[in-house]
């Protein structure tokens, strides 16, 4: 294995390790300042990220408002005091060394105004902030006016490119880095674009090499570019060191460091880590961001995949060949459907799945009585955890809507990411995962059911394994 150099990263000369941003208190202040106090870029998450009371408990995240705007107000207050608490924490721990990153999320519900209190009372704690899903354009504004690094994620040179000519150009001096996260390896939610098929994936060596050429062209020779998704052994990636085509390189471990004494998932999260198998991490696009994302099959999984195979078009009108009647509810209101799929709306009923909710795409999606009160209370409960929300369709605009009808065949992401984060349940919450999650049962690092501090993580990853 050669050996690791370090690089400049937001500032100061550190391993090129760099901890993963997990969001909704995953990784925390406690994992990220280990990581740093490693030598390495430890991140927390300033997506809902955890308060705590006077015992060292965290505060749960409870909203009262009674309409959408309140419960807005409510989120924004929770994660700016949540990302200060971590803040200082991963400082504390880090003991000045190594360097700490913040993660924001871009399409994530009031991330400006996010950064701006968190940022405000942190000075000197934070030396990077990594954003990305969507297209991050004004994160270089307000992160280097705080004389903060700022580190876009893209998952193509072209994503690059156009954040560059649109907005980074003009503050040059506070790109820290670029994260290339692979959208076809990453866990979490993937940058799979249009134009690229999720089940042809292309290798990264390529991506990254067009990715520095774009960056070479505009003057960021010496400027990182940190390797996220699929990276578990070092020496798998050797020729990525002094390559001169691929230029300065760190490495991003989002998925290793669940797996650590100091991360904060549950005993059941860690044993089911232990047991994944090749295959149990699934490329979806359930997420109400619109987005695909990666994570563990579970029951919330099936019962997502489940409601796409129970539906059948409709039309609230006879027109051309919608011309069969069904009556639904209790009031009997008719949809009209093809002939054909009568019969198997008819099944689903009579299999139970009683509740025909309407989606945008002119479905009828067959759940049960019990489903569909579920969904609707959690589309009524909405915390606006997004910018835009497909699940429940508010937007963060003037009208507080999409404009579309909520689509039932997502789910409230925040429920599901509080739930997998704080309580042993792994069934009904969101386990996102890289796709190379499964490695930890077939890595002996881990064999007897070890787990590692996260001191010691770094140092086994240093020596290529």
């Amino acid at each position: 294995m050669k050996s690791l150099n370090k690089l400049n990263i937001s500032g100061k000369e550190v391993l090129p390790l760099v901890e993963g941003g997990k969001g909704v208190a995953v990784s925390n202040g406690l994992t990220a300042g280990s990581w740093a106090k490693a030598g390495g870029v430890g991140t927390f998450s300033c997506v809902n990220p955890d308060s705590y009371d006077a015992d060292g408990n965290a505060i749960p995240q409870i909203y009262h408002g009674k309409t959408r705007r309140e419960r807005f107000r409510e989120l924004k207050d929770y994660a700016i005091q949540g990302g200060i608490e971590q803040a200082r924490i991963a400082n504390k721990t880090a003991g000045g060394n190594g360097r700490i990153h913040m993660n924001v999320l871009w399409e994530a519900g009031g991330t400006v105004e996010i950064l701006h209190g968190v940022l405000s009372e942190t000075k000197g704690l934070i030396h990077g902030v990594t954003c990305g899903a969507g297209m991050p354009y004004g994160v270089a504004e307000i992160v280097a006016g705080y004389e903060v690094f700022y580190h876009p994620i893209v998952s193509s040179a072209r994503a690059f490119n156009a954040l560059w000519k649109r907005s980074y150009k003009k503050i040059p001096e506070w790109l820290g880095g670029v994260v290339y996260e692979d959208p076809w390896l990453a866990g979490g939610h993937n940058g799979l674009s249009n134009v690229e098929d999720p089940e042809v994936p292309q290798a990264p060596y390529e991506r990254v090499a067009e990715l520095r050429k774009i960056m070479r062209a505009n003057g960021l020779d010496d400027t990182p570019i940190i390797m996220a998704g699929g990276v578990w052994y070092l020496r798998d990636w050797q020729d990525w060191l002094d390559n001169d085509e691929l230029g300065p390189i760190a490495f991003q471990f989002g998925t290793r460091p669940l797996l650590t004494k100091e991360s904060p998932i549950s005993n059941a999260w860690k044993a089911r880590l232990m047991s994944l198998q090749d295959g149990d991490i699934l490329l979806q696009r359930f997420s109400p961001t619109g987005f695909y994302s990666s994570a563990v099959k579970n029951d919330m999984l099936n019962e997502l995949q489940a409601r796409t195979d129970h539906q059948v078009e409709y039309r609230a009108k006879p027109e051309d060949e919608f011309s069969t009647e069904l009556k639904l509810g209790p009031r009997g209101r008719p949809v009209y459907l093809r002939e054909l799929d009568l019969a198997t709306a008819e099944g689903f009923i009579a299999n139970g799945l009683t509740e025909g909710m309407k989606t945008p795409d002119s479905t009828l999606m067959f759940v049960s009585s019990e489903t569909s009160q579920q969904i609707l209370a959690d589309q009524t409960g909405c915390m606006c955890c997004l910018s835009q929300c497909r699940f429940s369709n508010w937007a963060d605009n003037e009208e507080g809507t999409t404009g579309r009808r909520a689509d039932p065949r997502s789910f409230c992401i925040q429920k599901a990411l509080q739930s997998i984060a704080h309580t042993e349940d792994i069934q009904s919450g969101l386990m996102f995962s890289g796709h190379n999650g499964y490695m930890f049962g077939q890595d002996p690092f881990y064999s007897n059911g070890f787990i590692p501090t996260v001191e010691e993580l770094v140092a086994r990853i240093i020596t290529g394994d």
